[in-house]
């Protein structure tokens, strides 16, 4: 008797340490920060990879809104972060490519502080006039801004973001000298351009889409190289005669030194996510393009977009604090 309780309290043993790894695995908490606050576009993508990688990856994934320094704050408590998988960024290009040129003591360095994961989404820029501006296309909105320079203001989710010097590059070719107002996100942005205390606002078309299909504002042109899909009837601004193109990708990056087991795990739950129909389709309603890259390829992409923005940066003679 004592014989067969001792076996059957072994076999009860073994079976929880067997069980003991998955159990583990389910318990394991992934944290997701986003540098802005929710409901911008890419607190938005975050949350739809999150809830797909909840699944493939077995485990809790969360989204941790860390707002502030157009990204930096965020980029920062990652760095910080031990190198398990447990903390990651999803972060709009521009804390990697935009603020290198800008800040001499950035406090991290974007090629070698952070690993690089996959490439999330690819997406280009609108540009929206809301109920401050005058009936018109983009054209008729921008000469009513010279002939107004008081009036001729600007909304982006943030000072030092790609969207900042979009309108920036913009204003020089149009000579228009418009004046930048910087906002803690897209969302609030949309909400002022929505209210009239800014006629015009230039980000992603998700910050703005729905509101202009409701009739609240106009997006009036797009500033990719072709026309956005979700916006097929919305020019870009090459077609309306206006020689400037721009374009930003989002990034799922982690601290220094992960494992490749660690890196390819998730990269691979991201691109699963990223293929599945529904999620490409949600992407493509908000204006921007489902993407998938791994880490070499995100790092050449991140690579290629910092060269890019170099000299438009230091031409346009922005100062930032160090």
């Amino acid at each position: 008797m004592k014989r067969r309780q001792f076996a059957a309290q072994a076999a009860a043993v073994i079976a929880v340490t067997a069980t003991a790894p998955m159990a583990f695995a389910q318990e394991r908490t992934t944290r997701i920060l986003v540098g802005f606050p929710p409901g911008g576009s890419a607190d938005v993508v975050a949350r739809l990879l999150a809830d797909k990688m909840r699944v493939l990856l077995g485990q809790n994934v969360i989204i941790d809104n860390k707002p502030g320094a157009a990204g930096r704050l965020a980029l920062g408590e990652l760095k910080r972060s031990p190198p398990d998988g447990s903390v990651l960024v999803f972060s709009p290009s521009g804390a990697m490519v935009i603020h290198p040129w800008l800040y001499a003591n950035l406090g991290y360095d974007p090629a070698k502080d952070f690993t690089p994961i996959s490439l999330g989404s690819t997406f280009d820029f609108a540009v929206t006039a809301g109920p401050g501006a005058p009936p018109g296309d983009i054209k008729a909105v921008l000469a009513w801004m010279k002939a107004n320079p008081a009036k001729a203001n600007y909304a982006t989710s943030g000072a030092g973001t790609v969207p900042h010097f979009a309108g920036q590059l913009l204003a020089q070719a149009a000579g228009v000298p418009m004046t930048h107002v910087a906002y803690r996100g897209g969302a609030p942005a949309a909400q002022d351009l929505i209210g009239g205390q800014v006629p015009l606002m230039v980000d992603t078309a998700s910050e703005t889409i729905e509101h202009h299909r409701a009739g609240r504002v106009r997006i009036l042109a797009v500033t990719g190289e072709q026309r956005s899909r979700a916006l097929p009837d919305v020019p870009t601004l090459k077609e309306a005669g206006i020689n400037v193109t721009a374009d930003a990708f989002f990034g799922l990056y982690g601290p220094p030194g992960m494992s490749p087991e660690v890196v390819v795990r998730i990269d691979k739950a991201v691109g699963d996510a990223l293929r599945m129909p529904d999620v490409q389709d949600r992407i493509y309603a908000l204006g921007l393009v489902p993407a998938h890259a791994g880490p070499a390829e995100l790092a050449a992409i991140q690579a290629a977009h910092l060269k890019r923005w170099e000299m438009p940066i230091k031409n346009s003679g922005f100062k930032a604090e160090s």
